[in-house]
């Protein structure tokens, strides 16, 4: 595993919007740069009520505005490698949950594939009221992190939580983004995802459900993360996540030797694919006509990936999925068990807005020691969160 790297190099885009806390940014934007950090800065129409522009461009600041006709957000979308937020103000909050996009900020945050961190500062009952609790979490659901807010006394008056995190703090949490997000560099870690297809004749096959969500938020949090990435993936309709590369195969046995085939590099093993257990013995060579009253097909068992992996000497740190519709954690620990996995991930089927085809999950995750059961969570969400925790898992170093 690598050090905590520093920010050098580093595109930030600083959001800066109209609460009283602004007139600490151009500190800010001068400790974010002494880490080697290059900075953008969107102020907004209410924050210039707080700090000026001759105040940033002073330490160094680039302050970017859109014009007419320009593509300034697409321009600063592409660029960042961090949109920060600070103060973030409830109003901020509540465009970004629901996906406003009426100015330079809140379109440079929907057009940007870079994380997100909000540093909310505003009055102590307005972070309590329970609106603004529903935003963060909608945010928190999608990915987005939150720097505090701290406890103590506003500039109102008032005592509570909705203090902006000080400027140490704010730079620390920073770094510690990319102590994740280099966490994994010179890793290679081998994701398979998304479902097999098992030919019957050229007409038919068996397959499943699976829409390869999962497995495509893991491979691309992987790669936000530092790690190499060979995604192997059954057929779906998902655009290949940037900086991983992918190799498409759709039987059982050609996922099977594409895993096989990355052994000698293979660190990190995440199998999140719904592989079929079984295949029809013989694929027919025409289409299978509608003649007789029963059908009867002969299906042979396929190899079991996960177990095969896991045996291997020295084995990668491997994680099995587990699709359950009863008894998730009793079942997740047994697969756990019997295949020598290091973690594995339970999810049930069928429940509402969470597992095949959606874009939310509800998980479970399972070790030797026990059980954690997870809150529903967008797909995007969840993978970000179980890279960080293999990230505390994996040994540091390799197995000899």
């Amino acid at each position: 595993m690598t050090d905590t790297p520093s920010l050098s190099g580093r595109h930030i885009v600083l959001g800066i919007t109209g609460g009283i806390a602004a007139y600490k940014t151009p500190e800010l934007v001068r400790r974010l740069q002494e880490q080697g950090a290059e900075i953008r800065v969107i102020l907004t129409r209410t924050a210039q009520q707080f700090v000026t522009h001759a105040s940033l461009t002073a330490v160094g600041a680039t302050i970017v505005q859109e014009t007419s006709g320009s593509m300034a957000h697409i321009d600063l979308a592409r660029w960042a490698d961090l949109i920060l937020i600070a103060p973030g103000t409830a109003h901020v909050l509540a465009r970004l949950a629901t996906g406003a996009a009426d100015d330079l900020l809140t379109t440079t945050c929907l057009a940007s594939e870079a994380p997100v961190a909000i540093a909310p500062a505003m009055n102590q009952v307005m972070w309590q009221k329970a609106v603004t609790q529903a935003n963060c979490q909608k945010l928190r659901e999608r990915g987005v992190m939150f720097i505090g807010p701290d406890d103590g006394s506003q500039a109102c008056g008032d005592t509570g939580p909705g203090r902006m995190r000080e400027i140490a703090g704010i730079v620390a949490f920073v770094a510690g983004v990319w102590a994740q997000y280099t966490a994994l560099a010179g890793i290679t870690a081998v994701v398979t995802a998304g479902p097999t297809y098992e030919a019957l004749d050229p007409v038919r096959g068996l397959t499943n459900r699976s829409s390869g969500k999962m497995g495509y938020a893991l491979a691309e949090a992987l790669a936000l993360s530092g790690a190499s990435v060979i995604l192997v993936s059954g057929p779906t309709a998902l655009p290949t996540p940037a900086r991983v590369h992918k190799v498409a195969v759709t039987t059982a046995i050609e996922m099977h030797d594409a895993v096989v085939s990355y052994r000698s590099v293979m660190r990190l093993f995440i199998a999140t694919a719904a592989v079929a257990d079984y295949r029809p013995q013989t694929a027919l060579p025409q289409k299978l006509k509608k003649t007789a009253e029963t059908l009867q097909i002969t299906l042979v068992r396929n190899p079991d990936i996960l177990a095969e992996v896991a045996s291997w000497q020295p084995a990668p740190f491997t994680v099995g999925f587990a699709a359950e519709s009863e008894n998730l954690a009793a079942n997740g620990r047994e697969k756990l068990l019997k295949k020598g996995l290091d973690l594995v991930v339970a999810n049930p089927i069928g429940e509402p807005d969470a597992g095949f085809g959606g874009d939310n999950n509800r998980i479970t995750l399972i070790d030797k020691d026990g059980a954690t059961a997870w809150p529903m969570a967008t797909k995007t969400a969840i993978a970000r969160e179980l890279i960080a925790e293999i990230v505390r898992r994996l040994p540091r170093n390799p197995p000899k």
